[in-house]
């Protein structure tokens, strides 16, 4: 398996220049804030020569919570995601997380499929994200 690494801005840079290869023809550009890899760095895993990538944080309630995961379209089926998962729960897990949680809209049926093989839990929220704005939020206990 692809050993990952920490993210930097030249990262970040490569996946923005190249969004479409990771998520289709969804604009997600907003996810991709420079604090994720600035500011929460140490949780800012990309694989390669970012084949995937995933950014995440912890939160004071002993969540690691993940923002954004994405593979690449040549990297696709190789497993790559469950390795940066698995990279993640690791450095949650030692920072004190007791769970993980991810959101995803209603819509994203592969991100849901994909986090329930993992052993999340996945619960439609109502107006999680605003008016009209449902959310699924995607949980899992960390043993």
């Amino acid at each position: 398996m692809t050993d990952l690494r920490r993210a930097t801005t030249r990262d970040l840079a490569a996946i923005l220049a190249d969004l479409p290869a990771y998520w289709g023809d969804r604009d997600v550009r907003h996810l991709h804030h420079p604090m994720f890899v600035r500011e929460f760095g140490d949780t800012a895993f990309v694989a390669g020569d970012v084949d995937g990538y995933l950014f995440g944080f912890i939160a004071p309630a002993h969540v690691g919570y993940i923002h954004a995961v994405a593979v690449h379209e040549r990297s696709r089926g190789t497993g790559l995601g469950r390795h940066l998962h698995a990279a993640f729960a690791s450095a949650a897990r030692s920072r004190g997380a007791t769970r993980l949680k991810a959101i995803t809209g209603p819509a994203n049926a592969e991100s849901i499929r994909f986090h329930e093989r993992l052993g999340f839990t996945a619960r439609l929220v109502t107006d999680y994200s605003g008016p009209g704005q449902d959310r699924v939020v995607l949980t899992r206990e960390l043993p």
